[in-house]
């Protein structure tokens, strides 16, 4: 993984649902693309003056990188790692809402009982204070991080700076993320300590593993997956279209005497289902000489949906039935359905989901058992201000990097054409 997708991923907070512990990759750093990852595009805005700026937080927060801002427990939370978390929740915000058309955020709209911009420096503080405590949870639980990765990530930094030529340059370079090396690296080892603590908690041979059928439950019940087969027979012309007296479009409906034969053939194949001393393994057969579902060749073995993703009366009548179970005949508004229910496969992609889950709800215990305490230096911060400033920084060390890079490349091509 390069450093750009690795700070990317750093991007997928707590409050996203996502997991904050994939940690850092070792080695093969690339420096060559330089664009502001994970920020909004900043083409738009007139570049700060880099000239005598030494610390990317003082420079738009007014605060110098290792003052602190909060406190959880015994342990200090930095204004560096907050406003690296602030600068990527207002970055993703803003993509976010770019998707609808909006360029600018209402900082001063109601988020549950406060401002959009309080409730993102909110978000960031829990961002901060999880990744501080990451390192001293492992080390509480007795875990050390491995050499190899303490030395890629140093890899990592090396890389950076050799091919952007020059300390400087290569710091200017984690700007581009409201970063600078050393918060790059804490972030790096507290992710990997991230890694390690839930493979301590929930991985194979835990006590905390998720069993077969905990994963069933919670991906049944927790997240509406579902898996069957059906035997269909379209009662529409699919590759006809007409307009409906509503004035939408659809799929143009068989004659009354064809979708007669359609439903008399649906009631028989089912008669013989009954009828059947092994009727799961006769579904098959019927299947796959009777069905008209274009996905059957794709999907032999059955739909793995979830809710809201069939339509509603195929996923009714799936989700009314247990597993081995086969429904009655089941109209929808593309024919007449006989559906089987099936147990789920690939447990591990659920398992998976669930173990990042788990380990989400215990970092938002921790958050708890730490009580996070703030001071006046967090209150001073301005995140509207803040983001003004850093898109300006951000700018800055992008056109640097850029020109260091054209450089580069010019006397690369002047070498090239010499040979």
């Amino acid at each position: 993984m390069t450093m750009t997708k690795r700070i990317l991923a750093f991007g997928l907070t707590l409050a996203l649902g996502a997991s904050l512990l994939s940690g850092c990759s070792k080695g093969n750093s690339d420096s060559s693309s330089t664009s502001a990852s994970g920020s909004a595009d900043t083409s738009a805005v007139e570049a700060m003056d880099l000239t005598g700026v030494t610390d990317p937080y003082l420079a738009t927060a007014g605060l110098a990188g290792d003052t602190v801002v909060a406190t959880a427990g015994d342990y200090e939370v930095t204004a560096d790692s907050l406003l690296y978390w602030l600068n990527y929740n207002i970055s993703y915000t803003l993509q976010q809402y770019s998707m609808y058309g909006v360029t600018e955020l209402p900082w001063d709209s109601d988020v549950g009982g406060t401002t959009m911009e309080q409730s993102m420096l909110y978000t960031a503080l829990q961002l901060a204070a999880y990744y501080r405590l990451l390192p001293e949870v492992g080390a509480k639980e007795g875990l050390t991080l491995s050499q190899e990765t303490v030395d890629g990530v140093e890899a990592d930094r090396a890389t950076i700076q050799e091919q952007l030529g020059d300390e400087k340059t290569a710091e200017h370079y984690y700007w581009l993320n409201m970063m600078t090396p050393d918060v790059f690296q804490k972030m790096c080892l507290a992710g990997e300590m991230g890694t390690l603590l839930q493979e301590h908690y929930f991985g194979q041979g835990s006590a905390g593993y998720p069993t077969d059928a905990e994963v069933v439950a919670y991906a049944q019940d927790d997240l509406g997956y579902y898996r069957a087969k059906h035997i269909l027979l379209l009662t529409k012309n699919m590759e006809e279209t007409v307009t409906n007296e509503d004035g939408t479009s659809g799929y143009a409906p068989l004659d009354e005497a064809t979708v007669a034969e359609k439903k008399a053939k649906a009631e028989d194949l089912l008669a013989q289902l009954r009828a059947a001393a092994d009727p799961v393994a006769l579904f098959d057969t019927l299947m796959n000489e009777n069905s008209e579902d274009s996905g059957l060749s794709a999907y032999p073995d059955g739909y793995t949906a979830y809710k809201g993703q069939m339509v509603p009366e195929f996923e009714e009548a799936a989700l009314a039935l247990k597993d081995g179970e086969i429904s009655g005949v089941v109209e929808s508004d593309y024919g007449y359905h006989i559906i089987l229910r099936l147990p789920l496969e690939d447990l591990d992609q659920f398992r998976n989901q669930l173990v990042s889950s788990k380990m989400q709800e215990l970092g938002d215990q921790w958050l708890v058992d730490y009580a996070i305490q703030t001071n006046d230096a967090y209150d001073a911060i301005d995140p509207s201000v803040f983001w003004e400033k850093a898109q300006a920084l951000q700018e800055g060390a992008y056109q640097e990097i850029q020109a260091v890079i054209s450089a580069k490349n010019a006397d690369g091509s002047a070498s090239g054409s010499q040979s």
